[in-house]
């Protein structure tokens, strides 16, 4: 073999541990029973601890220096290329956080998740508080390790959007908020009840899933390699593009939250199944910094691809038309009194509310400003782990106009910082904005887009996606995926532009 293909072996053999990894964790947050919580801990931490091992250990420097000469010379923009070139990047990382550092975030993470659960359902942050409190102590220890020059920040958001650092993030916060407050005031002043609450009945969660399933195949979702589980808050993983799975939450009074949640799912797995089979096992479906195989670029890239097809395309009015009447098949008598316009109006209605995963698509990106300004001010010592109860209620009724009286709907609503994440949440409004200049660019290139998505045909969007998004995996940066399929870089104006147009219409007001 060549020096390439060695490099390329030893490097499948590593994604095959990291996807290992991905199946304990899958496994975790959705069957695995609460006393396997410290056991599966261990697991994790000597897995992690191999994968480290093996990516920072003198075999890959060898065949890297290798690999490298074989393909000087190359085009630049060759997957070769592109996969020697990440290596090295990430290996240069990787190297200098410390092993024990990871070791003990995979084992503290199950246990962290356990009680995170536990103190949501009790309202305690009292209890969680601990777990937080080593969690934000190791990303410190990230931070610096991976280093940074203005904000410790920019050492963790690296890990999820490398393109994006704590001061590019103010001025996308800023210009967003300068379009978003205006807009939700005029919705707001012209809001009025509809004339049926839909979520007082009681919607059958088997039929439930039967309908959200039968969607995210009609959008491309391949059952075949694919399925869908519970879990208490939504996530899809993948163990290479032939097992990508997904998974949703239940209410049987609130039908939104289940299916809008397979959706957006739905969407971050048709990334994952569309991948190019030649990427697999390989760097480019590899996230060696966040230790996951994967093969989105980043998780705004991913991001774009849950939001476009959960809100642009499944909170559509188009969708509606053609799909209320097989919903209504599933609920004839919870839907006995609506009919597709007034579905639609439910599901986009907009509220100022306390829950991210419900938020309507105008507010939505303020709460994730709010969790982005906490974390900052954590790493940075403006807050205290102590103070976030108060600090969430505060931020919460400054940006969306509503304030939790319990912990468990404020500041413990979310997974993210049990099992480490700090510096994820940026990836949901970078993908807010992606989806919309990428949807733009579609429309631009595909004939007759509107018509093919006002019959319910998803083929040709899924096949423009998937060959100049899905197929890439991580070759190319999100700002490079968008200077490549819109010619420009990331900016709110198309993205202002859909929901402006949008909600003027259903709020009947002009522009």
């Amino acid at each position: 073999m060549s020096g390439y293909d060695d490099l390329a072996q030893h490097i499948g053999e590593l994604n095959d541990v990291l996807n290992a990894i991905s199946i304990l964790k899958w496994d975790q947050r959705t069957q695995m029973p609460s006393g396997g919580a410290r056991t599966r801990g261990n697991q994790l931490a000597t897995l992690s601890r191999i994968a480290q091992e093996m990516f920072i250990g003198t075999t890959t420097a060898r065949l890297l220096e290798t690999a490298e000469a074989e393909v000087a010379g190359e085009p630049s923009e060759s997957y070769r290329v592109r996969s020697v070139a990440q290596t090295r990047q990430y290996y240069e990382i990787v190297r200098r956080i410390p092993m024990q550092v990871i070791a003990d975030m995979a084992a503290l993470s199950p246990e962290s998740q356990l009680v995170w659960e536990r103190a949501k359902k009790t309202d305690d942050f009292a209890l969680f508080a601990p777990y937080l409190q080593r969690m934000l102590d190791f990303n410190k220890a990230l931070a610096d390790a991976v280093g940074y020059s203005d904000h410790p920040y920019d050492g963790l958001v690296f890990e999820y959007e490398p393109s994006m650092t704590a001061s590019k993030l103010k001025v996308l916060f800023a210009d967003l908020r300068a379009g978003l407050i205006p807009l939700l005031g005029r919705i707001v002043a012209n809001d009025t009840p509809l004339p049926v609450d839909l979520w007082r009945h009681t919607y059958d969660i088997p039929k439930q899933k039967a309908f959200a399933l039968e969607v995210a195949q009609q959008f491309g979702y391949d059952l075949q390699r694919g399925r869908l589980d519970i879990a208490p808050h939504p996530f899809e993983v993948s163990f290479t593009r032939e097992d990508v799975r997904i998974t949703t939450r239940y209410s049987d009074h609130y039908l939104p939250m289940a299916l809008f949640g397979s959706l957006h799912e739905t969407g971050h797995a048709l990334y994952e199944q569309g991948v190019d089979p030649a990427l697999t096992r390989s760097a480019l479906t590899t996230d060696f910094l966040g230790q996951y195989a994967v093969g989105g670029t980043s998780y705004g890239a991913h991001e774009s691809q849950s939001r476009l097809w959960e809100n642009q395309i499944g909170r559509s009015r188009a969708f509606w038309v053609q799909h209320f009447p097989r919903l209504r098949e599933y609920f004839p008598e919870q839907l006995a009194e609506a009919d597709d316009e007034l579905f639609y109006r439910a599901v986009n209605r907009v509220q100022p509310s306390l829950i991210r995963v419900e938020a309507d698509e105008v507010t939505y990106n303020l709460h994730i400003m709010l969790r982005v300004e906490i974390e900052m001010g954590l790493l940075d010592g403006t807050f205290q782990v102590s103070e976030l109860p108060e600090v969430w209620r505060s931020k919460m009724q400054e940006y969306v106009g509503v304030a939790p009286t319990t912990d468990s709907n404020g500041v413990l609503q979310d997974v993210h910082w049990s099992g480490g994440g700090f510096g994820s949440f940026p990836g949901y409004t970078v993908g807010n904005v992606m989806s919309a200049q990428l949807l733009a660019a579609a429309h631009r290139d595909v004939p007759d887009l509107d018509n093919a998505l006002a019959g319910a045909d998803y083929a040709p969007l899924l096949s423009w996606l998937t060959e100049n998004v899905y197929r890439h995996g991580r070759a190319y940066s999100a700002s490079e995926l968008l200077q490549r399929t819109t010619g420009q870089d990331l900016t709110v104006g198309p993205y202002m532009t859909y929901l402006t147009e949008k909600f003027a219409d259903l709020y009947a007001f002009t522009i």
